[in-house]
């Protein structure tokens, strides 16, 4: 449904109308048509920057308060300049530039300058049309400062003799109206319209000349237009008295027409007029002139002056003007003319690419945008007409972005996918508009839009788990490892913070142990380790970002403790002196290599530091004994003889393997005896003054401890073997080592140290066998016995192992068990 506005004005005097139609004019009016329709206003030319037009708001129905969030433009249809604006608080339309109506319409009658009106989210687009109202700003002006003619004193009263009118950029009441002439007594002045429409003036003779009389005449002519002020040109006319010349020159047409393209090279010959003269001679003489030619087509066209031809001496564009037109007059030799149009058209050609202007764009855009969002807006224009003005736009097929066509000639940019900063942070984006001329022109647009950073990637350590190894003993605050997290994401997102997740180590805070520096992830002990106490550790570090919300992952880091050869052997058998006191019985009979004891040592380090070696040191009789190197088994180098001493002494050293090696020594106490009447021979055996009478107490308890289990080994043996009818084994007299001085619960702790493998010996001493010796009876390797438990034997099976022996069983039959936890 359309709506108009009308000024309605009553009957009044012609003065005052003329009044009424210089100061007020139709503001405007609206076409309206459903949500979208075009606004026409009307405006005076030469309004000062600033003026007010009209509200669009209203007229339109917008809300005002939101033109600024929609970024309301106008923007002019073909043109860069910017002729109106818009009050984004209100909604006015103001005057940005001066308008000039001459400038754009010439002498059209109606001027109707084309805007657009475009508001962003949603995109919406109106089309206003400005109607520019002409104002009395140009004064008349003739084309030339003097006008000569040439009349013979032969004219007749009544004799006319054309003059170029004065031009008047404006149109209507504000162009020329009347003419002035200088009072004489020989010459009116009348104004003439052409079939055409253009106005002339002729000079009418009123009073026949005299040359004789008067030569020259000069005459001023003043045209005055009707606008208000007035304003007035004036020429001079210098009429020269000759003689008669009756015929003006005769165009062969009244109107020329011709048709050039545009971008014609120079000299292009456009049209050539003609105009003959019935006279002869210098009467008959025709020269052309341009009597009418605005300013921009003198600077276009060039007319010869005997020949007609308009040449081309500027640039032809069809953008800047379509059609001109031009007067041309005929004159003879006396001064007798005759006026003639040529309109000369101007055919398009495709000259001008297309333009991309770049309205909107949101730069940066988040990373995490859904596809689909419009990001820019586009608007592509060519200034050629008809085909070559039809453009077709794309963009390049490597981006997640696509044009969405619009209104008119605007273009959405939206996104085709999902956007990833740490894959692509910046996109060039290259835009081409081609038009559909013959041939077409294209010309490209390359803006950078850029990716803003979402923090949407965790921390990620380079190593799925980290080892770390540390000697013990370390000093606290050495560095045991570093860990390093990348983060792809930028800055603040990217920015990676290492800390220790809570946990325990021994029931004791893992913090109590390491730290981690929480900028660069290297971790430092807190404490010295000691590798006797626990072997290894995890610790689980935390990589966190700094972005919201923050973002984080874990990564298991792997202690080692590495020993260090910080203890030394320790000697289980036999036990160092000043705690109990131990001597082993060796059968005089005993053959070279008889085992006759063992040295037990254990290390509480693992590797080689706990790899031990035995060594006699000092021993009674150097060449008698010797020690196994590393099972540190005590054996006979030769068989004993009567003169060696019954009591021997060794001095065994027990070294670990590490670097430097630590050792121990202890003293082993042989009692070469073949017979327990024997053993009170033992109190001569001299220690030191201070341990003298803890020895005597020992063998004491010694005899006493074997003469038990000699009486019940006895009865033990005598049942088994009447049963099994068969010969029993006699021993003489034999000494078992205490279990007391066997390890009672030395265990390692995860079977690095020395003690490896469980050891079951079964050791009998005889006095009536020529082989008495320590007999290496069996191994338990497979199972690791209990530090307080033997593993006993009976009688029958003992019998197993010998045989049927050559002489019955003897009283004081003796075994003893003692564990190797040795290699």
């Amino acid at each position: 449904m359309n709506a108009f506005l009308f000024v309605k004005y009553y009957p009044m005097t012609m003065n005052k109308q003329r009044v009424l139609r210089s100061y007020c004019f139709v503001f405007f009016f609206v076409l309206a048509s459903d949500a979208r329709g075009d606004l026409t206003y009307s405006v005076q030319e030469e309004l000062k920057h600033g003026s007010v037009i009209g509200n669009v708001a209203k007229d339109l129905g917008l809300d005002a308060n939101r033109l600024f969030a929609r970024k309301a433009r106008v923007d002019m249809e073909g043109s860069d300049r910017q002729y109106c604006g818009i009050n984004q608080r209100n909604g006015d339309l103001l005057v940005a530039e001066r308008i000039d109506r001459e400038e754009h319409c010439g002498e059209r009658p109606s001027c109707v300058l084309r805007f657009d009106l475009l508001l962003e989210n949603p995109l919406e687009l109106h089309r206003l049309s400005l109607q520019v109202q002409d104002i009395n700003d140009n004064a008349p002006v003739f084309p030339k400062d003097v006008i000569k003619l040439d009349i013979r004193e032969s004219g007749v009263k009544g004799a006319r003799y054309r003059i170029n009118a004065a031009q008047d950029a404006d149109i209507g009441q504000n162009s020329v109206q009347r003419y002035i002439l200088q009072q004489n007594p020989h010459f009116v002045f009348s104004s003439q319209t052409t079939n055409s429409g253009n106005k002339y003036g002729e000079l009418v003779l009123d009073k026949e000349l005299d040359r004789e009389e008067q030569q020259e005449i000069k005459l001023l002519l003043t045209a005055v237009d009707g606008g208000s002020p007035q304003k007035s040109g004036t020429v001079v006319i210098h009429v020269i008295v000759l003689d008669a010349n009756d015929n003006a020159p005769v165009f062969t047409e009244a109107i020329y027409t011709a048709s050039i393209p545009e971008n014609s090279p120079l000299k292009t010959p456009v049209i050539t007029v003609s105009a003959s003269d019935a006279d002869e001679g210098v009467n008959g003489e025709v020269t052309y002139e341009f009597s009418r030619l605005s300013d921009k087509s003198q600077k276009l066209f060039s007319l010869d002056q005997k020949t007609g031809e308009i040449q081309v001496t500027g640039v032809i564009d069809y953008e800047e003007g379509s059609k001109y037109e031009v007067m041309i007059e005929a004159k003879d030799g006396y001064g007798l003319s005759s006026e003639a149009k040529v309109i000369i058209d101007i055919t398009d050609i495709n000259d001008n690419p297309p333009v991309i202007y770049l309205k909107s764009l949101s730069n940066p855009i988040p990373e995490n945008v859904s596809p689909g969002t419009e990001v820019g807006i586009i608007n592509v224009q060519d200034r050629d007409s008809e085909k070559n003005r039809q453009v077709r736009c794309s963009i390049q097929r490597n981006v997640p972005f696509k044009l969405v066509p619009s209104i008119k000639n605007y273009y959405s940019l939206v996104t085709t996918g999902q956007l990833d900063r740490e894959l692509v942070s910046d996109y060039n984006i290259t835009i081409t508009a081609t038009d559909e001329g013959s041939p077409p022109l294209s010309s490209s647009k390359t803006f950078e839009l850029s990716v803003a950073d979402i923090n949407d990637n965790p921390p990620v350590f380079e190593e799925q788990s980290y080892s770390a190894y540390v000697n013990e003993n370390n000093k606290p605050g050495s560095t045991l490892c570093s860990v390093t997290a990348r983060d792809p994401d930028w800055r603040q997102n990217g920015t990676v913070i290492y800390s220790l997740l809570a946990g325990e180590v021994n029931s004791a805070p893992v913090s109590s142990y390491v730290s981690v520096n929480g900028d660069t992830g290297v971790i430092h002990t807190v404490r010295s380790f000691d590798y006797e106490q626990f072997r290894s550790f995890k610790v689980h570090v935390m990589a966190r970002d700094n972005g919201s919300p923050p973002l984080s992952s874990n990564v298991t880091v792997n202690v080692f403790i590495l020993d260090v050869n910080d203890n030394s052997p320790q000697i289980l058998y036999p036990a160092p002196e000043g705690n109990s006191f131990m001597t082993e019985l060796v059968p005089k009979a005993a053959h070279g290599g008889s085992l006759v004891s063992k040295v037990i040592a254990v290390d509480a380090d693992s590797g080689q530091n706990a790899w031990l070696s035995y060594h006699i040191v000092k021993s009674t009789d150097p060449g008698l004994f010797t020690i196994g190197l590393h099972s540190g088994e005590i054996r006979t180098q030769r068989d004993i003889s009567e003169s060696d001493s019954m009591k021997q002494n060794l001095i065994v050293a027990v070294k670990d393997n590490g670097q430097p090696s630590l050792s121990a020594t202890c003293s082993m106490y042989l009692l070469i005896s073949d017979n327990l009447t024997e053993v009170p021979e033992l109190k001569d055996i001299s220690y030191d003054e201070k341990n003298s009478k803890l020895t005597s107490y020992l063998i004491i308890a010694l005899v006493s401890v074997s003469t038990f289990f000699l009486t019940f080994i006895i009865i033990i043996l005598g049942v088994r073997f009447c049963h099994r009818r068969k010969p029993r084994l006699l021993f003489d007299g034999a000494v078992a080592i205490p279990s007391a001085y066997l390890p009672p619960n030395y265990a390692d702790v995860d079977g690095t140290g020395t003690l490896r493998s469980a050891y079951n010996y079964d050791a009998y001493l005889t006095t009536g066998s020529r082989t008495s010796d320590f007999k290496f009876v069996t191994s338990y390797n497979d199972n690791t016995l209990p530090a307080d438990q033997t593993l006993r034997k009976s009688p029958s099976d003992f019998a197993d192992v010998f045989g049927d022996g050559d002489s019955s069983p003897e009283v004081g039959n003796i075994y003893v068990h003692f564990f190797d936890r040795s290699y």
